[in-house]
């Protein structure tokens, strides 16, 4: 029990750390997180400069040690050829040692340095400490001692005394200068209170020298961070006016070439395609509902002359159940179409298959001509050419093109179709030389229900779906649609299917 209490415990910390780093802005998560990595960075470079500097005074205060003494030892040891005094003397060299070694200690030894001799067997012969101000030499370390009497030269290490160390260095005593014999060994030891001294100095102004370049590196960071993403905060306040119903607010931030720059003028573009959308919706609504109210006006105007009396009226009767019939009809026909739009819409895989444009269009040319009347159509043959398409809705193009241009040319004027190839694609263009399409209108030609001002004016009859059903059957074959138009000179329309 007292265990579960104790993890639950832990849980709700860990949780509330959670909670708290999550409430945080980005800008100072960041900032912390570069904080650290700039701390961590100075804490090496500190430490390993501390560790450089006290390497290096160490190694000079040895080198300095081993440099005043070596001139002395050889003074008096190797003034003859080997450790003894004479050659004719016969006196052991241990002895010829003990002779000298106090003298020997007492020249080594300073106010900073002091020596003891020791034998070849680790024993003490000599101290050169005489004066209370001289430093009390530590007990020699049996390890290095023995890498010294094995014939070591360079054996250097530091004890701790009381609250600084003290470097010692280890001479081994050869017969002579080339002679591997060893009889005794020097223990040279200097305190390194100076040293140390000057090493904690050094450390303390790296501290205060780190902590500064972190303290102004970190707001530093903070300002850089807090100006990196003043463009996402900008983009906040920009989704909150946009939530809010301003849909023509934007972020534009031109002079941003980074990251937040290009999702800004994504989100831009995103925000303008949902806004085009939304006004496409409300023109759809708009052109929907003038379409069905002329229906459905002449439907309750005729059932209100019925209810009137017109029903005991054979005639009368027999009229307006036409036209009511003709209304239904014509929104029978809409709904179709809409739902023919919504189905090619809504396609994912279009039966297509292998269909060749030349025999389609030459098989289409007979009900082309009926559609047309009087006016002249001519089909421009290109290149042999197979599609992967649905055949049916590709005639259903076609024929809806060629229909709309029927529609906006006169009795006289002329349509004609082709086709050619282009890399990676075939370009069949439908064109007419009737009254052209405003300018003002062509970005809106192929919503559904969308009638033109040439069209309103002229009273022509038409759904508005035609050219919104053709848009919608291209796209489902991966094409697109464009349209080239002049007023009175006549409209072009050109699809580019992939082969």
């Amino acid at each position: 029990m007292v265990t579960t209490l104790i993890l639950k415990k832990k849980m709700m910390k860990k949780e509330n750390k959670l909670r708290i780093w999550n409430n945080l802005s980005l800008g100072i998560k960041l900032t912390f997180m570069y904080s650290i990595l700039l701390a961590l960075i100075l804490s090496i470079i500190g430490i390993t400069y501390y560790f450089d500097i006290r390497n290096l005074l160490l190694t000079n205060t040895a080198s300095d040690l081993r440099a005043r003494a070596k001139p002395i030892i050889e003074n008096w040891l190797y003034k003859n050829d080997g450790i003894s005094v004479s050659k004719q003397d016969g006196l052991p060299t241990y002895d010829n040692l003990l002779k000298i070694s106090d003298r020997l200690a007492r020249d080594l030894t300073s106010r900073d340095t002091v020596a003891i001799i020791m034998s070849k067997k680790g024993e003490i012969i000599a101290n050169g400490k005489r004066l209370p101000e001289e430093p009390t030499p530590p007990k020699p370390n049996e390890e290095y001692l023995r890498q010294a009497l094995a014939g070591q030269n360079e054996v250097t290490y530091t004890v701790l005394q009381g609250k600084y160390h003290t470097l010692v260095i280890l001479i081994p005593l050869r017969r002579s200068p080339t002679s591997n014999e060893i009889v005794g060994v020097i223990q040279l030891s200097s305190p390194l209170v100076f040293l140390e001294k000057t090493i904690k100095s050094h450390s303390v102004k790296i501290v205060i020298g780190i902590i500064i370049t972190l303290i102004l590196g970190s707001g530093l960071g903070l300002l850089i961070v807090s100006s990196a993403l003043r463009g996402l905060k900008r983009m906040t306040v920009t989704c909150n006016e946009i939530s809010n119903g301003n849909l023509g607010k934007r972020v534009n931030l031109p002079h941003y070439n980074d990251e937040i720059g290009q999702l800004a003028k994504a989100f831009d573009n995103m925000v303008s395609k949902i806004e085009d959308t939304i006004h496409r919706q409300k023109r759809f609504l708009a052109n929907a509902a003038h379409e069905l109210r002329t229906p459905l006006t002449t439907l309750k105007g005729s059932l209100e002359v019925l209810m009137r009396g017109s029903q005991d009226d054979p005639v009368a009767v027999a009229r307006l159940s036409q036209n009511m019939y003709r209304e239904v009809t014509r929104l029978n026909r809409l709904c179709e179409r809409l739902l023919d739009l919504t189905r090619i819409d809504s396609y994912t895989n279009i039966g297509k298959k292998q269909v060749n444009l030349n025999t389609l269009l030459k098989e289409l040319y007979p009900q082309l001509q009926v559609l047309g009347r009087r006016r002249s159509l001519i089909i421009h043959e290109g290149p042999f050419v197979t599609l992967n398409a649905d055949a049916d809705l590709l005639k259903q193009v076609i024929i809806d093109l060629v229909d709309n241009a029927i529609k906006h040319t006169l009795d006289e004027g002329t349509i004609s179709i082709g086709w050619e190839l282009i890399p990676d694609g075939v370009k069949i263009w439908v064109a007419d030389n009737g009254e052209g399409i405003p300018n003002k209108d062509i970005p809106y030609i192929f919503e559904p229900f969308f009638r033109g001002e040439n069209s309103l004016k002229s009273n022509k009859k038409g759904t508005g779906l035609g050219l919104a059903s053709v848009n919608a059957i291209i796209k489902a074959h991966n094409g697109r649609i464009d349209v080239v138009s002049a007023p009175d000179k006549g409209t072009t329309f050109y699809i580019i299917l992939p082969l």
